[in-house]
């Protein structure tokens, strides 16, 4: 089970199950580009364009305080939406 299919099944984004494009803006010099820290836990952050023309911003706990962790499930997210 991957780290998505473990945020979708607690229902913590479900908006991540329909359809979109995501917008992203990649900085190849920042590695943690859709990253933020609050408080010490890391999230992520986007924005998906919907096939009716609406966007939506979404924000998602990455529930790690390890920044690498998080970059690596910023990842998985991310390939998984454009997939």
């Amino acid at each position: 089970m991957t780290y998505l299919d473990i945020q979708n099944k607690v229902g913590v984004c479900p908006s991540l199950t329909g359809s979109g494009k995501l917008a992203t803006r990649l900085n190849s010099e920042n590695p943690n580009h859709h990253l933020w820290n609050n408080r010490g836990t890391w999230w992520a952050h986007f924005t998906l364009h919907r096939d009716d023309y609406t966007a939506e911003r979404v924000r998602i706990s990455l529930r790690t305080r390890d920044v690498e962790e998080a970059r690596q499930r910023r990842d998985e997210i991310l390939s998984s939406i454009t997939s």
